[in-house]
């Protein structure tokens, strides 16, 4: 049995983790800027923390949470040799073996970065129930109630729009230029799965268009994979083909951002900046910074304090990133407009699913049932519009958005 988790004592006084609620988040919390107080914590030599990872510092997903455990890291004065990562773990059993082997190597808290670790992640925390086990993009941790096992999301929806807003104001240039009509402002979208994070994702950076370019559609191919960077060229390039000139992602390699170089369209990349690869094409790009989330976590476990079933970063929370603006590729002005457009965001000015920016089917939504509580069917079960908006991610922590609204239109379906 994995060793009981010693609890460490802090340098200050109490208060040391305090977050504050979401509005109507039933569980769901914030965390409050940097993963914790700037308070310090003696942390045991022996204190060990695990990282499970889908693939490796090739996937532009993998690299942002690795890289974010590097920062958490050395914010918290850990050493090398308390970080243990895997790497290429798959969303099969392996994944509980990389988790087992993690705890009977020592690791107090073990993280895991994929959504189809949930269920190995589940059955590592019954077998090491000493251990707390955190899992990004989760949705079941509300409803299997074990103290230690956790998910956590960041509003990744609010980069996304924000990315949004340098796209349509991208293509306002391009039409006032007369490169394209209004009609032909369409965005291409390079979309992993017809899951509800992926809709929520490419949703919110078309309302993100939307909102400064009133013309705007977009079509979404969806590839099949997380990382496949032949099959997210190749989607890239259908798009292209397809009348779209303009290129975002929801996928975690160069394939995409490759392709709009070489035909030279403007691409929004996701979890980092791609202007090295792509100096004449790329604009913008959103990520999460899980160092706030892993900053938090990590101090809990140590401290021997309980950690939030559902945590949900923000912007507010620097959780929600976005790289600075390619002024080569972006039309004139983008980076001031993207900072008041953040800082109403902030003040909660604007509500990125505003229900009176969008239809389904032709009509506005007063009421919808998402799927919350994640079963077998995917009944529906909780009422997210309420206040005029959609509340996203309030009643846990992953993506439950998943309405087909209008002037969006997927060529393919992947689940």
């Amino acid at each position: 049995m994995k060793k009981s988790i010693k609890r460490i004592v802090s340098l200050a006084a109490a208060g040391v983790l305090a977050l504050s609620c979401l509005a109507g988040c039933g569980g769901t919390t914030e965390g409050n800027g940097n993963g914790g107080s700037n308070d310090k914590v003696a942390f045991d030599k022996d204190f060990k923390v695990g990282l499970i990872c889908l693939h490796d510092e090739n996937s532009t997903y993998d690299l942002n949470f690795i890289n974010s455990l590097e920062a958490a890291k050395k914010s918290l004065g850990l050493s090398d040799d308390q970080i243990i990562i895997k790497k290429n773990i798959p969303e099969t059993n392996d994944c509980k073996e990389a988790a087992a082997d993690l705890a009977d190597r020592g690791c107090d808290i073990i993280f895991a970065d994929s959504f189809g670790h949930e269920p190995y992640m589940i059955e590592a925390a019954e077998e090491f129930p000493n251990v707390q086990f955190c899992h990004a993009t989760g949705t079941l941790a509300h409803t299997e109630n074990k103290d230690n096992y956790h998910n956590a999301f960041a509003s990744i929806y609010e980069g996304r729009y924000v990315a949004g807003v340098a796209a349509g104001m991208k293509l306002n240039e391009m039409i006032d230029a007369g490169k394209i009509t209004a009609e032909d402002a369409v965005m291409g979208y390079v979309g992993a799965y017809t899951y509800a994070e992926v809709i929520s994702g490419y949703t919110s950076f078309y309302l993100g268009a939307k909102s400064v370019c009133p013309s705007v559609t977009m079509k979404v191919q969806f590839t099949g994979s997380w990382y496949d960077e032949t099959a997210e060229k190749e989607a890239a390039t259908k798009l292209i083909s397809a009348g779209c000139v303009l290129i975002s992602q929801h996928a975690d390699s160069m394939g995409a951002p490759t392709a709009c170089e070489n035909a030279g369209i403007p691409n929004i990349s996701y979890n980092g900046s791609t202007v090295d690869a792509c100096p004449n094409t790329f604009i913008v790009s959103s990520r999460i910074d899980w160092a706030p989330y892993f900053e938090y976590a990590i101090k809990a476990t140590a401290e021997g304090k309980k950690i939030d079933t559902d945590w949900v970063g923000s912007l507010s929370t620097n959780s929600v990133a976005l790289t600075a603006v390619n002024e080569k590729a972006a039309a004139a002005g983008t980076q001031d407009a993207l900072n008041k457009v953040i800082a109403d965001l902030k003040a909660g000015s604007i509500h990125v699913f505003d229900t009176a920016n969008f239809t389904v089917g032709g009509s506005k939504l007063d009421s919808y049932v998402a799927d919350v509580d994640t079963d077998a069917n995917y009944t529906p079960d909780t009422e997210v519009i309420k206040d005029g908006y959609f509340h996203e991610s309030e009643y846990r922590a992953a993506p439950y958005f998943d309405l087909r609204i209008d002037g969006i239109t997927t060529l393919n379906e992947m689940y």
